[in-house]
């Protein structure tokens, strides 16, 4: 029978189990030691001969163990799950000489892993091993045949006693794998544009793309740049000839050539409101000086922090010297769905 509804029982509920599941992690972090220093130069010196880490385990280590898979990948770092038993029938064809074997098991007793890593371990292929249990108790059958075992403390699976599913555990494997294949992409000096040419698509792929390779306005093409010493219904009219233009004229100092402030649409209107016969000022006048801009070697993800904390809807782009290369509007990031209009 259901139990009642309570809200704040089952607020309370989810609470702890937060709680208990982040305790698990503390934990894991308490026992890194020189294991797992191994654990990343065996995965670093398979990804360096060019081999593939082959990821194994049986029911929710075998769902952590694809995830850690395909981060290894999203890393630079050649990754595939294969099920155990699949290889007793198989698969086995698939580990080579140059690869590594990370296998997982909780209980470090899992039939099928433990006859995985003891055929492996007949071949000389490195096994890194992730089990659970205190380190004072005697070494499972999994971390024998390992070449490294990087091993979990945990007390008790989160919801216990009431529950026995893996929760902790599964939780802990997890971010232990995380933690393992960055370290390994670290030592590679793998980068934010490593990254991005493994995972062109998705938002992820859109934030680490260079803002250079997004700007639909570049100066010299579709963007004049305009002296900030002319009054301002030149500069509009100048602007206006480039035909479909950004929310923003940019504004250079004649002598360097440097930008020196932009006029908005938003400077247009309050400008107008207040008087119109200022649209015969010289537009360093009523132009917002100093903008914030981006160097032309920022990424996508730098002009959505800048819009997201200063609300800025037009972002210069300036190279070295501090000259315009282009503009970034806001609906740019909109249209790539990185920022909501």
């Amino acid at each position: 029978m259901p139990r009642a509804h309570d809200p704040d029982a089952e607020r309370e509920f989810a609470r702890r189990i937060l709680t208990e599941e982040a305790a698990a992690i503390a934990a894991a972090a308490e026992a890194i030691g020189p294991d797992f220093h191994r654990a990343v130069e065996l995965v670093e010196s398979c990804a360096g001969r060019g081999g593939t880490v082959l990821v194994a385990g049986l029911g929710k280590s075998g769902l952590i163990g694809a995830k850690i898979a395909a981060t290894l990948t999203s890393l630079g770092i050649p990754a595939h799950f294969v099920h155990p038993t699949e290889a007793a029938h198989g698969d086995l064809g698939r580990f080579r000489p140059d690869d590594l074997c990370m296998a997982l098991s909780n209980s470090g007793e899992t039939d099928e892993v433990i006859a995985l890593a003891a055929a492996l371990r007949q071949d000389s292929i490195p096994i890194v091993a992730i089990t659970g249990g205190p380190a004072c108790t005697a070494p499972s059958s999994l971390q024998r045949l390992a070449t490294v075992t990087l091993r979990l403390v945990i007390a008790a699976e989160a919801g216990g006693p009431d529950f026995i599913a893996p929760t902790s555990s599964t939780t802990a494997a997890l971010a232990l794998g995380d933690a393992l294949a960055l370290a390994a992409a670290r030592r590679r000096n793998f980068s934010d544009r490593d990254f991005a040419k493994h995972h062109p698509g998705g938002s992820l792929g859109g934030l680490l793309r260079p803002i250079i390779d997004v700007l639909r306005f570049s100066a010299g093409r579709n963007l004049p740049l305009i002296p900030d010493s002319v009054p301002v219904s030149e500069a509009l009219l100048r602007a206006a000839g480039a035909g479909r233009r950004p929310g923003a004229i940019m504004l250079t100092d004649a002598a360097t050539g440097r930008l020196a402030g932009i006029f908005t649409d938003g400077d247009l209107r309050r400008l107008v409101l207040r008087d119109p016969g200022e649209l015969s000022r010289p537009i360093r006048d009523v132009m917002t000086r100093s903008p914030r801009a981006l160097p032309q070697t920022a990424l996508v993800r730098d002009a959505v922090n800048m819009v997201r904390e200063h609300r800025q809807d037009e972002i210069p782009i300036i190279d070295g010297e501090g000259r315009p290369v282009g503009l970034l509007d806001v609906q740019d990031l909109v249209a790539m769905r990185l920022v909501k209009d």
